[in-house]
């Protein structure tokens, strides 16, 4: 495909990197996470800590739902796609002029004629869930940084 291609999709390759990149990314994140509970882990915790294990858990839910949106798109083939742009196409949209993808957010568009598109494919649940799941990694990460710096004033104040 060229880049002037209308009914060009997501890149197959950038998709199938995002997918063995964040496949291995989530794992490295279970791993961690999952270290944090052993008895060793639990007897040095402090409240940053347990912050910033909870910024990183979102962190990981909000990955974990954006490759499974990946996989709604890799395992639909070109002409699958299109013919679910025409299955969706709303009432009154004329005929279909181009279908594109998106990686941010995540969406498969397809494009009319009369310069309204739709996106189709990716459940529409993914993309708001994932900026509010981000959205409270960012919040948790803020407050693991405060009470760090707390931690260490109070500590430098006493030393």
């Amino acid at each position: 495909m060229i880049a002037s291609d209308p009914w060009q999709g997501h890149n197959f390759a950038a998709l199938f990197s995002i997918l063995l990149t964040g496949t291995t990314t989530l794992l490295g994140l279970a791993i961690y996470l999952c270290s944090r509970f052993t008895r060793q882990a639990h007897r040095r915790y402090t409240p940053f800590a347990a912050w910033r294990d909870v910024s990183l858990a979102t962190v990981a839910a909000a990955l974990a739902l954006y490759l499974w949106g990946c996989l709604h798109v890799l395992f639909l083939e070109d002409q699958e796609q299109a013919e679910e742009c025409e299955r969706q196409r709303p009432e009154g949209v004329p005929h279909l002029v181009g279908r594109r993808g998106d990686f941010i957010p995540l969406r498969l568009v397809c494009e009319a004629s009369d310069g309204r598109d739709y996106s189709v494919i990716i459940p529409g649940y993914i993309n708001p869930t994932i900026a509010s799941l981000l959205l409270l990694a960012l919040g948790c990460a803020l407050v693991s940084v405060l009470l760090h710096h707390k931690l260490r004033t109070t500590t430098q104040k006493k030393g």
